[in-house]
């Protein structure tokens, strides 16, 4: 009974230390999908008010520049028509930003050094 109860108890505190383990990878081994990486992309700029004093969210369009094994890299454009101004002909840039699929880190191009960088909203503000 006493060993029983020993192996038992030893199983549990092993399953207790190992599964925050297995949860981080299992949260890894599933990549995000498109969709998934643009609503964490949204999501974020939601949360960090990015675009507040600049723009309102409803006069942005969302596109797919590139996809890779890697990441999804995403420009943010504005919308031009009668509710959000502008000449309906263009639509310029905004931003650049890629999600990465495995990590779901965010980078934001820096078009006036021409790199990516690490989300900040600092500086995208």
């Amino acid at each position: 009974m006493k060993i029983e109860f020993r192996v038992i108890t030893a199983a549990v505190i092993a399953a207790i230390l190992i599964s925050p383990i297995v949860a981080q990878a299992g949260s890894r081994s599933h990549p995000l999908s498109e969709d998934a990486a643009l609503e964490l992309l949204l999501r974020t700029l939601k949360r960090d008010r990015v675009y507040e004093k600049r723009i309102s969210l409803d006069c942005i369009s969302y596109g797919t520049e590139e996809t890779t094994n890697a990441y999804f890299e995403f420009v943010l454009r504005e919308i031009h028509n009668t509710k959000c101004g502008g000449d309906p002909e263009t639509n310029p840039a905004i931003d650049r930003y890629r999600v990465y699929r495995r990590s779901s880190k965010i980078q934001h191009w820096e078009a006036a050094g021409d790199k990516w960088q690490p989300y900040s909203p600092r500086e995208t503000k």
